[in-house]
Order: C-alpha cells, then structure tokens, then sequence
C-alpha cells in the first residue's frame, strides 16, 4: 500500500523585511517536520519550495501541492504570520487540513495558528490543531493521528467497491446508498455477476491450481477431507475461485469487493471462504500480496469499515458476525464462516506460522456445495472493533475497543461447538457491559485490527462529519 503523501505550507509575516529576517529559522522548522515525519516510514512528503508570504506565493504554492496530488496539508506556523495567507492557500491546496504551530514564547507560532484558525472558522473551513515540538513523541503521534485518519479519507476517494451478487438473506444493513457512497466517500460500486466467478475459475492456469493446492496441504495444520463436502476436489475448485477473484479484481480495476455468496455459490458451486481468507490476508500460496478486503455476505458498510481499517492501518482486518455472549468467562464469540483472514490465527506476517493454527473443515451442511471453512481461533492481543451504520439515512460510527484472548485448547474447541463448530472464531472481551454493547451496537457485524486505533477513528468521523460512540464503560 502506497504511503500518504502529505503536503507542507510554512506561512510568514507578510512585511518583506521580517520575512526575510526570519526565513531561516521558518525553513528550520518546516525541515524537522519534514524529517520526523519521513522517518516514521508511512510518510512521502512534499514541503513547500517556498515560505509564504504574500498572496501569489500562497497560491503558488497550494496549487504545487495540488498538482502532486497530495492527500492532505498540513499549514505549518512558526511565527506570527499574516492570516489572510491560510485563507488563500485553502482555496488551492488539497485538505484535509492539519493547523501545526510550534510553543516558543519568542517565535509567536502559537498566535500565527490562533489568528489562521479563526479565519479558517469564519470561512467555514474544516480543519484540525495539534500543537508542540514535533521531536516529542507524544506530539508526533497527534500529528500521525490525523495523517492516517485524512489519509484513509483521501486514499477512498476515487476507489471502487466490486459487488458481487445482491443483497444477502434479506439484511438491510448489508446494501449501502450508491448517491450517498459517492456524495459523503467519492466511492463507486461496480455491479459484477457470481456466475463471473464461476466462468473465470474454470479457465485458471491448472499448473497455478495444483501448486496452490499443494502449499494448502503442506502449510494447513489440518484438511479433514471427508470424501463428500471437503475434497482435494473442492479444495483445488477454491483455489480456482481465489485466481478467479484476483483475475476480475485486475481487470475491472476493483479496490475491495464484496460476496453474497449465500445460496447461490454455496449451494451450486462451492464456498468462497478460501478465497475470501486469502483475499484478506497479506499473502496467498504464490507470496506477499497487498491485503484486499473482501467482506462476506456483500455487505457494504461492513465492507467500508473494514476498508478504512486497512487505509488507516495497512494490516488485515476482521469480519465476524457477533455471534454469542459468554457470560461465565465474560468473552464475545465473534465468528462467521471462513472469512477471517489466516493472519489472526498467529498474527504473523508468515503464512506457515500461522497456517500451522489453521483447520480446513469440510463447509456446514447448510452450504451444499461444500468446500473447506477456515477455521482457527484468533491469536490474543488489544484491538480496535468498529461499525459504520446508518440511521435514519445519516452515517454513525460505532468504536468498540476490546481484547482477544485465548483459553486452553480443549476449552476452546468446546466453547466453539456451541456455535458452528466449522467457523473461526476471535474470543474477545470488550470495555463495555454486555447489556450496553447489545443495545447500542448497530449491526449484526463486526470489524477490526490489531492495535489501538480509537483515536484514528475518532479523527476520521470527525474529517467526515458523522456521530461516533466509543463503547466503553
């Protein structure tokens, strides 16, 4: 995944003679910024060439920043500087936008920022402040907040979701608004048939299928073929499947997709959950691949929450229906069938540490086509679960912060066959009561990273506009 591309404004007083005086010192600043910023890794920057100091260097400027297609501007102030300059460059450079001011009682960065923010208030312009000495950690992760958050902003706009099959066992929740998609993400939906998926798996190169099917059976800890719905068959017809999604993907340009998969592949064809796990892990049997959210069931907005995981965290991302509460050990069951990517099950960047976790079941009898599951129990660690939904046709963000955890194996296994025992589950404990969680979270499904990531989304509803709620108690 591409890193963000940040621009740089570093603004000055608008009097010739003071901004010549202290143009050292506004390109000193602007250069630390620059330097911490790029050794993060995430960050390509491109800094201003020239501070700004009267009308047509702002516009100059913002409009470089503009043609190299940077995802959003950061407005730099290290001294008082003349305010109208802000005013001008926001007209050009490409927001979202980040105001930065030093805090050094002899270089008034503090009132340049102040003075800017009013007027930017006064125009209507939205916008963000962080504050500070950005060689202090705290500091720079301020910063970084927000970069990754309007960052996963501006990398959705233009993308495309494949939509593949309709809406799924009649849910709501699962069809989002196209006018909306584009009007609020500048998201498109390309309509795509599942027989596409049927046709093209049958044309995949069989020397690719055979040596896919070869590394599953080397690398899976278990394949409990059963000789009627998990075959080598079946098996090898998922990994078609999979060269079939990756195949239509590049063709029709597709960022992240969604499946219905739901009574039509998975009861004449064969489930998608290989294809699906591997489409969101960060590889498959032919190496290290950039992650593709794919989200079962075609939902929608879940397939959005997952997508500005991905943007703003560059790891895979959970989909799981929220399936039981488990009173006795105080753990959520989130499961659903084989669409959680093989990486939860060791949280490993290597697919044979994680593959070694992993049991290939022959598909629940409700899916007559048969085919393996993927299951495995989510390895333990911190993590940030969340839900984009609508109400009343207006977008909310529900944050839900939590930890997965583990029990002994013996232990695990039985809690799972209470529920279905082919599918991967992630144990998790949640901040929040029970009983809050199961009034006020908004779906079905639910989504999530490794990590701690509140704050991100946080930054993201509030660059969006919407309402966000972080369950917590």
């Amino acid at each position: 995944m591409r890193k963000t591309r940040v621009g740089i404004l570093t603004f000055s007083d608008g009097r010739p003679y003071i901004h010549q005086n202290l143009l050292p010192l506004n390109r000193r600043y602007q250069e630390g910024l620059r330097q911490a910023l790029e050794a993060t890794g995430e960050i390509e920057v491109v800094a201003g060439q020239e501070i700004i100091w009267n009308s047509q260097v702002a516009q100059q400027e913002a409009r470089r920043l503009a043609a190299a297609h940077v995802d959003l501007t950061i407005l730099n102030y290290a001294i008082w500087c003349y305010p109208h300059l802000s005013a001008m460059a926001v007209n050009f450079a490409p927001g979202p936008f980040l105001l930065f001011c030093n805090l050094n009682p002899g270089e008034p960065g503090m009132v340049g920022m102040l003075a800017a923010a009013g007027t930017m208030d006064q125009l209507g312009k939205k916008y963000a402040r962080v504050w500070g000495d950005i060689r202090d950690s705290a500091v720079l992760a301020q910063v970084m907040t927000f970069i990754r958050a309007a960052g996963a902003v501006s990398k959705l706009r233009g993308q495309t979701f494949g939509l593949f099959g309709g809406r799924p066992l009649g849910m709501y929740t699962a069809v989002s608004n196209l006018d909306q998609w584009n009007t609020m993400f500048g998201l498109d939906v390309e309509h795509i048939e599942q027989e596409d998926v049927v046709r093209y798996a049958a044309k995949a190169d069989a020397k690719k299928v055979a040596a896919g099917l070869a590394w599953l059976e080397k690398h899976v800890g278990q394949i409990k073929y059963d000789g009627a719905g998990l075959t080598p068959e079946k098996l090898a017809l998922q990994v078609r499947s999979y060269y079939a999604y990756r195949q239509i993907i590049d063709e029709r340009r597709l960022d992240f997709v969604g499946t219905k998969a739901h009574g039509d592949l998975t009861d004449t064809f064969v489930t998608v959950d290989v294809a699906e796990a591997f489409l969101n892990d960060p590889y498959d049997w032919d190496g290290p691949h950039e992650t593709i959210v794919a989200s079962t069931e075609a939902d929608m907005d879940g397939a959005l929450t997952m997508q500005f995981f991905k943007l703003i965290t560059g790891e895979p991302v959970l989909f799981s229906d929220v399936r039981h509460y488990d009173a006795e050990d105080d753990a959520w069951y989130f499961s659903n069938s084989g669409t959680h990517a093989t990486f939860f099950a060791g949280r490993s960047k290597d697919p044979a540490e994680n593959l070694k976790h992993v049991t290939f079941y022959p598909e629940a009898s409700y899916y007559p086509a048969g085919g393996a599951s993927v299951h495995h129990f989510a390895a333990p660690g911190r993590v940030t679960l969340a839900r984009l939904a609508r109400k009343g046709g207006r977008y909310h963000l529900a944050i839900v912060p939590g930890e997965i955890v583990q029990f002994p194996q013996k232990k695990m296994l039985q809690k799972g066959s209470t529920v279905t025992p082919e599918w991967p589950i992630a144990f998790t404990r949640l901040e929040c009561p029970s009983g809050y969680f199961l009034t006020n979270f908004p779906c079905n499904h639910i989504h999530g990273c490794y990590g701690d990531w509140e704050n991100e989304l946080l930054r993201l509803a509030d660059i969006l506009n919407i309402e966000a709620r972080v369950f917590r108690a």
